[in-house]
């Protein structure tokens, strides 16, 4: 389910060009399908908990899926810019449930382990999203269709309904409910790994969205090679969360991020610095390999600090994901309109700077607890 809310997050972007010139969009009324999507995020982060409260975690990820693939179907034959928007708001209003709901089951059955389980979860999910341009590139040569690559993994909540049924029943007995689910119930801490949670996303999407433009721009790469060259930055994240799921329960979480973070900013000063395409590509795919690690290891810290309150702490990492994602990389590209990307990308090395002063402090804090080791 991970896997598949990753998929259509990541195919946004690769389908855009075809939405503008089907449609005939501007460039800024093209890059509201991301932010809607990034919006419905945000709402789902804030309001997701009550859905689980109403109908259950099973059931909310089943929801889920539904409003993805409903909004998938509604993008692929809207014929107005309303529609598709709105499609995409739907998808990540209703779809994200899944987000709000997948690190709350994995920590309900996994306990202690749950930072392996988040990890291997991220792994999937990350290797699949990679083929969503693929995908698009390749119905599109094929069919002459860019819509088939929704329509086609659409189908695949069916396929999982079927196959999992026998184990989601047999499942249900450690999936436990949130009697204490209320906005309030979160502790401090918590709050302190959802600020980082927000940088560390951040960092991700910015690096998504504007490492073409950079390498087009700052390295001299064609624009064709420059969009294939992102690729290194998604390899890198996927051998990194492969890994850090099997580093996780050889040294502590906190010693974990904080390296990640190490390698992540060695690979950016070599990207951002360099002067060429070869330094500049390998730091792309280092930066890719130390940031893999960030998001579900802090994740799971997080929901060690929620108190046992699993699903309303994913709900508010949902909520920091869609913050980062509908805010920093906006900032970034606000800032290169105003000077050059290359000044503008320092941005990163602040967000970097930042998790990792925030991450000593929640350590520090959470010393007496046993969250930095589970």
């Amino acid at each position: 389910m991970l896997a598949f809310y990753a998929y259509f997050l990541n195919i946004l972007g690769p389908i855009t060009p075809y939405l503008k010139d089907q449609l005939g969009l501007s460039y800024t009324v093209s890059s509201l399908h991301f932010t809607a999507f990034a919006f419905g995020m945000v709402i789902s982060g804030l309001c997701g908990f009550m859905v689980i409260k109403r109908f259950g975690k099973i059931n909310s990820l089943w929801i889920g899926s539904a409003g993805m693939v409903l909004g998938a179907l509604i993008l692929v034959s809207g014929k107005t810019p309303l529609l598709t928007i709105g499609a995409s708001f739907l998808m990540g209003l209703i779809g994200s449930l899944i987000l709000v709901v997948v690190p709350s089951i994995l920590s309900d059955k996994y306990g202690e382990n749950r930072g392996v389980a988040l990890s291997e979860a991220n792994t999937i999910s990350s290797f699949v999203s990679t083929g969503a341009p693929l995908m698009v590139g390749v119905m599109v040569s094929l069919a002459n269709s860019w819509q088939m690559a929704l329509v086609i993994v659409a189908l695949a909540p069916l396929l999982m309904r079927f196959v999992f049924r026998n184990i989601e029943s047999q499942s249900s007995a450690s999936i436990q409910f949130d009697s204490k689910l209320t906005p309030t119930a979160l502790p401090p801490l918590y709050w302190l790994f959802w600020l980082a949670i927000v940088l560390a996303v951040s960092i991700e999407f910015c690096m998504v969205f504007w490492s073409a433009d950079f390498l087009e721009n700052g390295l001299g790469l064609s624009k064709i090679n420059a969009s294939q060259a992102v690729s290194l930055f998604l390899a890198g994240m996927i051998l990194g969360r492969l890994a850090g799921s099997r580093l996780v329960n050889r040294i502590t979480n906190i010693r974990l991020v904080l390296l990640a973070i190490l390698v992540a900013a060695a690979g950016f000063f070599l990207y951002w610095k360099a002067t060429n395409a070869l330094p500049g590509l390998v730091g792309l795919f280092v930066t890719g390999l130390g940031i893999a690690n960030l998001y579900p290891i802090i994740l799971s810290m997080a929901i060690g600090a929620s108190n046992g309150n699993n699903g309303l702490a994913g709900a508010r990492a949902t909520l920091a994901s869609g913050v980062a994602i509908f805010s920093l990389p906006l900032v970034l590209g606000r800032l290169a309109d105003a000077v050059k990307i290359q000044q503008a990308y320092g941005i990163v090395a602040l967000l970097l700077f930042g998790v990792f002063v925030i991450i000593g402090i929640a350590g520090f804090l959470a010393q007496p607890k046993r969250i930095l080791t589970q």
